[in-house]
């Protein structure tokens, strides 16, 4: 395939090979993202813009690299516009803390309904306590289902 120039509209085959994704993941993309809206031309062919292939570039990176759900990338669209998301880059998430069972510690907030899905989802640790009451109840779920 030759170069293009960088102003060159691209075919769904290109975008995807230089993305990384399978074509249909783009079309898809199109019906979550109202955003993305290729040119379409005879036989619903679809030519993606340059601006197009970048802001497919950043909803990749947030689901992919960052852990956005769909609804957080929705999110981050909704609030900052096409060329927002491609301009400003992820900001740093920092590692959520371990879980604790100890009463001096008070109990952790639930983030507020709309920040739920705009946050990527961060592996949590647990404590032994914890796993060892739940290795509990298996064991007498178990024995009770033995019984029956």
């Amino acid at each position: 395939m030759a170069d293009k120039s960088a102003d060159a509209f691209r075919t769904i085959s290109e975008v995807a090979e230089t993305i990384g994704v399978p074509q249909h993941v783009l079309r898809f993309w199109e019906t979550r993202f109202p955003a993305v809206k290729p040119l379409k031309r005879g036989g619903n062919r679809r030519y993606y813009r340059p601006e197009d292939v970048e802001l497919l570039r950043a909803i990749n990176r947030l689901l992919y690299t960052d852990g956005y759900t769909i609804k957080g990338v929705q999110k981050l669209l909704k609030d900052k516009g096409p060329k927002g998301l491609i301009a400003e880059p992820t900001p740093a998430i920092p590692a959520s803390p371990a879980v604790t069972t100890s009463p001096e510690s008070p109990p952790a907030e639930s983030p507020p309904p709309g920040e739920l899905f705009a946050r990527p989802v961060q592996p949590t640790a647990v404590d032994a306590a914890f796993v060892t009451s739940l290795r509990a109840i298996r064991e007498r779920l178990a024995g009770a289902l033995a019984q029956a």
